[in-house]
């Protein structure tokens, strides 16, 4: 699996880093950056939730 992320849409709500703060990081004043763009299997929950939790809807997960 991999994560692709919509930078115009996302506005730094930081939901994904609530979620799966070891993928997901969001700067105080900024968008979110992916820690790791190819998370491991045993992570996909949190993927899961951060990327149905984002409120912009700019997180998407992508399976390979």
């Amino acid at each position: 699996m991999r994560i692709e992320v919509d930078l115009d849409l996302c506005q730094g709500h930081a939901s994904c880093e609530l979620e799966a703060p070891d993928v997901f990081e969001v700067p105080k004043r900024g968008k979110v950056k992916v820690l790791d763009e190819s998370p491991q299997q045993d992570q996909r929950r949190e993927v899961e939730l951060a990327v149905r939790y984002c409120p912009t809807g700019a997180l998407k997960l992508i399976d390979d």
